[in-house]
């Protein structure tokens, strides 16, 4: 698919997301896996928000992000605003939460959220990642949380984050990327890649994107291994080559990694 039909399919895809008012453990970051294969809790967190909280994350980005209390942060792939929420409990009153999201009706949902707190420093941008709407060296953090393997062209992704963090600044993102590689029949399939699953590409390809776009110190924080359940694999594959395809060195990595400006 042409990279503008794969943005219409995601685009599609979370507006309807966003129009759900629970959880959602059949809708999640990765298609019809169940939620907990990839998000983490954030009840316990400070600033948390049961309201923004989509269950569509592989990660906790703002997580030993060394987000301090003044930071101007952004949250790339922002959704119903629970990230946001978070940061914005650790910049505190003198600093800035900005969300910018791809689907509108997540752009909606996450202001009607913020609206209920009343704060006055957290904003949220209807944008491109690919594209953002913003000034050069803008912010001190970037977070994202599951969201650039839903972006076709990532190179140009980070090439946008370099440009609108300080210099000095840094990035922590919660992404998925790939060990191993996808059979042909997962990797065409539009609804896999609005899953995060075709979208995400291999480990070492994506830590070598982020080098070349002139980032520093890349560290990776985190890293947690898993499987794509049989329940998801019947609906692209036949139980032969589910079977052959479990025989190859394949697995999705949840993994959050941070570098700097």
């Amino acid at each position: 698919m042409k990279t503008n039909e794969l943005k219409e399919v995601v685009k599609e895809k979370y507006g309807r997301i966003a129009a759900q008012s629970h959880l959602l453990k059949s809708e999640s970051c990765c298609g019809e896996v169940d939620y907990t294969t990839f998000s983490n809790d954030y009840s316990k967190l400070p600033g948390y928000n049961a309201d923004a909280d989509l269950g569509l994350g592989c990660g906790i980005p703002s997580d030993k992000a060394d987000i301090k209390e003044g930071d101007n942060v952004l949250d790339l792939g922002s959704g119903a605003g629970n990230d946001c929420f978070v940061a914005r409990s650790l910049v505190g009153k003198t600093g800035k939460v900005t969300g910018l999201d791809f689907t509108l009706e997540m752009v909606l949902k996450a202001k009607k959220n913020a609206a209920k707190t009343g704060f006055t420093n957290i904003e949220f941008i209807h944008g491109d990642i690919e594209e953002m709407p913003f000034e050069n060296g803008k912010f001190d953090v970037v977070i994202s949380n599951c969201v650039l393997n839903l972006v076709p062209d990532k190179k140009k992704a980070f090439s946008e984050i370099y440009r609108v963090l300080k210099p000095g600044g840094h990035f922590n993102i919660s992404d998925i990327v790939l060990v191993g590689n996808l059979p042909p029949k997962l990797k065409e399939e539009a609804e896999m890649y609005a899953g995060c699953v075709s979208g995400a590409i291999q480990k070492e390809e994506y830590l070598e994107m982020v080098k070349q776009q002139g980032f520093s110190n890349i560290q990776i924080k985190s890293e947690n291994r898993s499987l794509i359940p049989d329940s998801l694999l019947k609906n692209y594959l036949s139980e032969d080559e589910i079977i052959q395809f479990k025989t190859q060195e394949f697995g999705l990595i949840s993994m959050t990694v941070a570098a700097l400006k």
